[in-house]
């Protein structure tokens, strides 16, 4: 006796089709599975046998061959316990009803129960695109299931309503969600709460607006962290297609919340100075994705950057410069989409008061030089925003008028954006941090007086390659935030002023 399921599987942020087949043969009883299946899917068989008896079915007594194919293509995780099951009872002709439309999706309890299982909404994008009518989810993934149309999602909760559905006994309601509101985040933190810093909370808004890293560097105490946090009450709404790439994202991770059908909210991922290189870019026995693809579409901020080991801090170079991490293991080679905008923040020396305007540096030179030489030059020249954030005065921390709100900030920074979107509308990029040499070339179009401006700042300074496009960049972000075509000398000036602070503490070491 025979059977045929449909499933899929997930290898990185790829799903694939999978086909699980099963034979019931007189012998010695036996229950195999092959196809290159890891730990958990050989764990499967405990699961199923288990269910089969506690759900009141006939276990067959015999032997027992399940194929998982392709063959070549190993096989994670406890999703196929659910096409295992369906497949065993189909090959003994304990189901009726046909099962050829469907594919089966989900994780089994030893009583029947389906649970949730990672990386369904992935799955459910393969499936649709290879034509596959309906998949059966756990009931549990059903919110994120809900996000796609064009395919029936099935969610259920035990064996008994896959059966009862299969047999038309009693039909499972498709899940579709026609009205995916945007849900407005409410932050107990705001800009105004922070006194002072104008000229950084200047560089913070071009930053959010154009999607640009930045380095805040300045002494203990200046509010440093206190800006860091408030980043996502100014952060640009996101697009559809933004939301689905960070959904897929995090359903890989199971990190979508319960309650939540989509991830809308721009991510704010903030890794402790101790994080190993593989939890920042992600991999594993079983590759899964790290806290810079966690990241993706949103911000990732390292507080005392200088701190994070070496090996991470190199980890940065290919997201910054390409928006992918390619990782590769024992197991395979995976790319996974890292689109961040990074915001690093350190103090100028070990004891952080190096150039303050009041208190003295008790660091030798040499301490000053190690913990500055911490950073690479290639990972500072990838950084656009070099930000100093100078200690506050009495005056402005007693001020009683309040500062300029979140909500003024994003108003702005979600018009500068959709300006960005529409020009650079059908290229696959949302933000003028992300355009090619060739759309700078392109979109940064300078007057006379802004190119001579360049040209003088760039000899005088030494600028790099790289440089040279950060600056265009940024002051394309800074002219589309004030509502101008072209590029003029106000906006280059203020764009060089945030490629300077390496020149003053890097360049300058006494």
């Amino acid at each position: 006796m025979y059977a045929k399921v449909k499933s899929l599987g997930i290898f990185g942020l790829d799903s694939f089709c999978v086909t699980v087949e099963c034979d019931i043969s007189q012998g010695i009883p036996r229950f195999d599975i092959v196809g290159l299946p890891d730990a958990a899917v050989k764990e499967s068989r405990e699961r199923v046998r288990a269910s089969i008896k506690n759900c009141h079915l006939s276990y067959p007594v015999s032997r027992i061959t399940v194929n998982i194919a392709p063959a070549d293509i190993k096989k994670e995780g406890s999703v196929y316990d659910l096409p295992i099951f369906i497949s065993i009872l189909k090959a003994s002709n304990q189901l009726k009803g046909s099962i050829d439309d469907y594919a089966f999706i989900g994780e089994l309890s030893l009583d029947g129960e389906i649970n949730r299982a990672n990386g369904i909404l992935p799955m459910l994008l393969k499936a649709r695109e290879d034509g596959i009518k309906a998949v059966f989810i756990p009931y549990d993934n059903m919110l994120e299931g809900s996000v796609l149309d064009g395919i029936d999602v099935l969610p259920a909760k035990n064996i008994y309503q896959v059966m009862q559905h299969i047999s038309a006994e009693k039909v499972i309601t498709p899940c579709y969600n026609k009205e995916l509101t945007h849900s407005v985040a409410e932050y107990n933190i705001d800009f105004s709460d922070v006194k002072g810093q104008t000229e950084a909370k200047r560089a913070l808004e071009i930053a959010a607006a154009g999607g640009h890293n930045c380095i805040m560097v300045g002494p203990p105490g200046a509010g440093k962290s206190m800006l860091a946090k408030r980043i996502p009450t100014i952060l640009p709404d996101m697009t559809f297609e933004e939301k689905l790439e960070t959904t897929k994202i995090y359903s890989i991770a199971g990190a979508i919340p319960k309650d939540k059908a989509i991830i809308d909210q721009r991510p704010f991922r903030s890794p402790h100075h101790t994080v190993s290189a593989q939890a920042l870019a992600g991999g594993g026995a079983t590759i899964r994705p790290g806290e810079i693809s966690l990241s993706h579409n949103g911000v990732m901020f390292m507080d005392e950057f200088p701190e994070f080991d070496r090996r991470c801090k190199e980890t940065l170079r290919q997201p910054l410069e390409d928006g992918i991490i390619s990782i590769a293991r024992a197991s395979g080679s995976v790319t996974y989409p890292s689109s961040i905008m990074l915001i690093a923040a350190m103090n100028p020396c070990p004891c952080g008061f190096y150039g303050h305007p009041t208190k003295e540096c008790k660091c030798t030179p040499a301490a000053k030089k190690r913990y500055l030489d911490k950073l690479s030059g290639p990972i500072l020249d990838r950084i656009d925003i070099h930000i100093e954030v100078a200690p506050v005065e009495y005056d402005q921390l007693s001020c009683k008028a309040q500062g300029e709100t979140s909500a003024q900030i994003k108003e702005r920074v979600n018009k500068a954006r959709k300006i960005q979107q529409e020009r650079l509308k059908g290229t696959g990029i949302s933000c003028n941090a992300k355009m090619t040499p060739r759309m700078t070339k392109e979109f940064c179009v300078l007057t006379d007086n802004a190119d001579k401006l360049l040209k003088m700042s760039f000899e005088r300074l030494g600028l790099s390659a790289r440089a040279y496009d950060k600056i265009l960049r940024i002051a394309r972000t800074i002219a589309d935030l004030d509502g101008v075509e072209n590029i003029d000398t106000p906006q280059i000036a203020e764009a060089l002023q945030y490629r300077s602070l390496d020149r003053k503490y890097w360049n300058n070491q006494e």
